[in-house]
């Protein structure tokens, strides 16, 4: 991407920010729907690989099933970007009212106990809004880990964005995201970390949905190094206004075994976990990215 292009995603970005927040609501829904609805028709590469992604979701789901879930879940997926440059100018009363999350009661007591904890999400829905939920509704304080975007000035953006809604942003490049991410559990921290899809190429191999996809080690190692709990999430939309999710079960250390043999027992775990939400509500995941074995060894073939 040339000097000129970063100038361009980053000024249409800032635009975004600037001009969506100050939208009335259900107009800034509809834009949302609007703009997903033409890259739908267009039918370029990230809608291609969208329903290719949700053909093993729903296996059974014939062609005009797979357009039906690809255009939602590039309605879901646009929710997602006008809820987040909406976010910074919320009431922050609204992250209770607006927010439901089944089983929150295993969020509270981890965080309570003091072990440090680790909630591992995947691409569903609007996972910026469930960390403005933690922390201004539930006032708990948390680290998380972000993609350097290309170009810099849009990356600066994003920390500052979730900065602003109360997260400490640590970059993914570099070896000292993980030093930071165990100090922060070992003090009793929270930890949130978007796990489905492995940006190091040395992740776990996990079976998923039937194929072999690779998936970040780092929730694993961090609650074996640090006694952490370890707690996938899923999030939803549903047909209300609200989003939804559910606190999962803690994935726990296996009691024998190797630690590359714990680690890989344990992202399995989280896969699973990642699966059935995912399947519950696939138009929720925004995964426009390839993800499997197969299709990364597709591409560079």
């Amino acid at each position: 991407m040339g000097a000129a292009q970063d100038r361009l995603v980053d000024g249409l970005y800032g635009l975004g920010w600037a001009g969506v927040k100050k939208l009335p609501e259900p107009a800034a829904v509809a834009l949302g729907r609007r703009i997903a609805d033409i890259a739908w028709r267009r039918r370029g590469k990230g809608v291609l690989r969208l329903e290719s992604n949700l053909a093993r979701v729903v296996p059974d789901a014939g062609p005009e099933r797979l357009r039906e879930l690809s255009q939602a879940g590039m309605r879901s997926y646009m929710r997602y970007w006008m809820e987040s440059f909406r976010l910074p100018a919320m009431d922050p009363a609204r992250f209770g009212t607006d927010v439901s999350i089944q089983d929150d009661h295993l969020l509270k007591e981890a965080v309570a106990s003091g072990r440090g904890v680790i909630a591992a999400l995947p691409h569903l829905a609007n996972w910026d809004l469930a960390g403005a939920w933690v922390t201004g509704h539930l006032g708990i304080p948390f680290t998380t880990v972000a993609e350097r975007l290309k170009p810099e000035s849009l990356y600066d953006r994003f920390v500052a964005y979730r900065e602003g809604l109360g997260m400490e942003v640590l970059p993914h490049s570099g070896g000292a995201a993980f030093g930071t991410l165990a100090r922060r559990l070992r003090a009793g921290g929270l930890i949130c970390l978007v796990a489905d899809r492995d940006l190091s190429a040395s992740g776990v191999e996990v079976e998923f949905f039937g194929a072999t996809a690779r998936m970040p080690a780092g929730p694993a190692l961090l609650a074996q190094q640090t006694g952490a709990a370890l707690l996938p999430v899923t999030l939803y939309y549903g047909d209300t206004p609200k989003l939804h999710g559910r606190i999962h079960p803690e994935v726990e250390v296996p009691a024998t075994g190797t630690r590359t043999e714990k680690t890989a027992a344990m992202t399995q775990a989280v896969a699973d976990a990642f699966a059935q939400g995912i399947a519950d509500h696939p138009e929720d995941w925004h995964m426009l990215q390839r993800l499997w074995l197969d299709d990364l060894e597709e591409r560079s073939a």
